[in-house]
């Protein structure tokens, strides 16, 4: 599911981001949603979160079990 729609994403789900020094690359680090840090409910690069594990990236990608 899309990552740059607030709606999409809850507390708790599983995602790939992508990390603000992996950008270039494009490398995605897999976690569960601990904080939404983006207020606005799109954002054209994905939603911002931080991770169970503390990790801070943007939403490439939800995965529903």
């Amino acid at each position: 599911m899309d990552g740059t729609n607030r709606n999409n994403i809850k507390i708790g789900d599983h995602v790939f981001v992508v990390e603000k020094h992996n950008q270039r690359s494009g490398t995605l680090t897999e976690g569960y949603v601990k904080r939404i840090l983006t207020n606005s409910n799109t954002h054209p690069h994905g939603i911002k979160v931080m991770t169970e594990d503390n990790i801070v990236g943007r939403v490439k990608e939800v995965i529903k079990d």
